[in-house]
C-alpha cells in the first residue's frame, strides 16, 4: 500500500554524524508505522525501500559531508512493509566552529508528477546498480542531467514545482 502526506505536513528528523536518529516528529513516526523507541538510535536507512537506487544517497552524504544541503526525491519503506513518497531537504548541523554535529532533515509531500517522471529513472538507476554497481547509476544520473542541460538542484527543483 502507498501512504501519503497530507498537503500541510512535514515529516521532521535529525540524526547523528554516522545517521542514526536522534529525533524523530509524530508524522515521520505515523507515516513509517514505528514508534519512537523503534527508531531512536537506528540508522535513518531503517526506512530505505529497496526501490531507491544507491547512487541517489551516495550523492546526498557527499553534498552533506561537504556542508551543503541538497533536495531529494526518496521513497522509503514503512515498519509494515508499505510505501510512500517525499521530496527531501537535508542540511548538516554545525557547531559554533563549523564542525557538523548531525544532519537535519524536513520532507513534505511530493509533486505527484515529479513521481512519475522519476520512477523511470529510477528504475533504470536500479538496473544499472545491479550491473555496475553505484559508479554506472551515478553514471546513468550524470548523463541525464548533461542531455537535459541542468545541474542536479535544477533537475530536482523543477520537478517539485
Amino acid at each position: 500500500m502507498i501512504r501519503e502526506l497530507g498537503e500541510n505536513d512535514f515529516i521532521v528528523s535529525k540524526t547523528d554524524k554516522k545517521g542514526r536518529l536522534t529525533y524523530v516528529n509524530k508524522i515521520f513516526m505515523d507515516l513509517a508505522e514505528y514508534d519512537e523507541e523503534e527508531l531512536l538510535g537506528k540508522p535513518h536507512n531503517i526506512v530505505r525501500h529497496p526501490d531507491m537506487p544507491k547512487a541517489v544517497f551516495k550523492l546526498l552524504w557527499d553534498r552533506v559531508q561537504a556542508k551543503e544541503e541538497i533536495f531529494a526525491f526518496v521513497i522509503n519503506k514503512t515498519r509494515n512493509n508499505n510505501s510512500y513518497w517525499v521530496y527531501a531537504n537535508v542540511t548538516p548541523s554545525l557547531d559554533e566552529r563549523d564542525n557538523i554535529i548531525g544532519y537535519y532533515s524536513v520532507r513534505r509531500k511530493p509533486n505527484p508528477q515529479a513521481i512519475e517522471t522519476l520512477k523511470p529513472i529510477y528504475a533504470k538507476m536500479l538496473q544499472a546498480e545491479k550491473s555496475g554497481g553505484v559508479d554506472a547509476s551515478m553514471k546513468l544520473l550524470t548523463d541525464l542531467l548533461y542531455q537535459e542541460g541542468v545541474s542536479y538542484d535544477e533537475f530536482i527543483i523543477s520537478l517539485q514545482k
